[in-house]
Formats: structure tokens, sequence, C-alpha cells
């Protein structure tokens, strides 16, 4: 596995724009095709491009493992249907008046982790579309769970807010190893800088060489 700088719209918070499992790679209509195909091949994964709500929000707007994809319910039909066939998988509509749910909920091929805000709404979906358990929690204090942790089949990141005892449920729930670590020279809300998969990670360009090497611990890289 290897690690890898990169900007997207000369912005370092990669992750808002891009979502990946370990087959796709998720990118805003638009974006210049030399960079995307980069980015793809940095993953080692296909492309497809899309919107969602109308937005480029893409990571905030999403949820993917390699099982299948949740949106927000705001998002219309016509995304749902060529998200569906990019990707192959089940992409289903969540029913919840939250629609930046990539911001609050963390998943791999293990288990799904979701924010308390949800009450439990939208586990029977998260479970029928991922394939996977579902555990909720905070994070350090935080209910954006996802944007305070990024995993993979490989590994998981965790915010260093978090507590010893979080970053051990986390590793529990999502069955690899867990590790704090921070992205752009000390953001602690992981998502908005981390693209990654179970062969590469993707960081945002002003990621630290000590913030690589914690990245590379966390996500066996």
């Amino acid at each position: 596995m290897a690690i890898y700088r990169y900007t997207f719209y000369k912005s370092p918070n990669i992750g808002i724009f891009v979502k990946a499992n370990d087959t796709l790679v998720l990118i805003p209509h638009g974006f210049a095709e030399t960079k995307s195909d980069k980015l793809a091949e940095f993953l080692q994964v296909k492309e497809a491009r899309s919107s969602v709500a109308g937005t480029r929000l893409l990571g905030p707007m999403s949820v993917m493992n390699n099982n299948g994809i949740l949106l927000p319910s705001i998002a219309s039909d016509e995304e749902v249907k060529a998200i569906r066939e990019a990707s192959r998988l089940s992409v289903e509509r969540v029913d919840s008046r939250f629609t930046a749910i990539g911001n609050l909920v963390a998943t791999n091929d293990n288990g799904a982790i979701v924010s308390p805000l949800f009450r439990g709404e939208i586990d029977r979906q998260v479970q029928d579309v991922l394939g996977v358990p579902v555990h909720s929690m905070g994070v350090g204090g935080f209910v954006q769970t996802g944007s305070m942790i990024v995993a993979t089949n490989a590994g998981a990141g965790v915010t260093p807010r978090a507590s010893e005892e979080e970053v051990k449920m986390v590793s529990e729930i999502l069955q690899v190893p867990a590790e704090p670590v921070t992205v752009n020279g000390g953001m602690p809300f992981l998502s908005s800088g981390i693209v990654a998969n179970s062969k590469s990670v993707v960081v945002g360009t002003l990621t630290s060489g000590p913030e690589l090497i914690m990245m590379s611990r966390a996500f066996n890289a």
C-alpha cells in the first residue's frame, strides 16, 4: 500500500469532493480528466462522474463500502441511477432528515459506526445496503462520527481527540487496526483530508512527514 499527497480544486480538503472504495472513485462532474485519471491510478480503481443533490460535495454526501452506497434523501433519481450503474452496487437514499451522512457514518466491509444523532433510524438501511452490523457512538466528544474516522479493510485512522477506549472500540467494531492520526498539518476532522481504500491512501498536500508516518501505521501502508 502506498500513500500519496494530492490536491482537489487547489484545496487540500480532498475528502470533501471525492469518495472511494476498492473498485471505484466518485469524482464531481467537470473536474479535469488528467487529474482524475491520476487519482484513479493512485487508488487503483475506475472513476465515475457524479453529483449528489446537485453538488460536488461527494464526500460528506455519501457513505460507501464494497457492498453498497448510501446517499441522502435529497439525492435525485438521476443521481441514484447513475451511481448505481457506475458502481453496480446497491445504492439507496437514507430515510433521514440529515443530509451530510458521510460526516455521520464510518464504515468498511466489517462494520459501520453511526452517529448517535440517527437514534437507530437508519440502522436497518445500513445493514441491508452496506451488509454490515451497525454500532452507534460518538468519537472524541463529537457526534460527527464519519468526520472523525476514516476506515478501510486494511486499517482505520481515528481523530486524536478520541480516548484510548474509543480507539479500541473502533478497532473492534471495524475489525482492523486503528490508530490516532491527523491530516493537513494537524486537522483532526480526518475525512475532509483523506481518501482511502484497501490499496492506497491519498491525503491533502498540507499533510506533514510525521503525519504520513502516522498514516502508514494506521492503514498498514
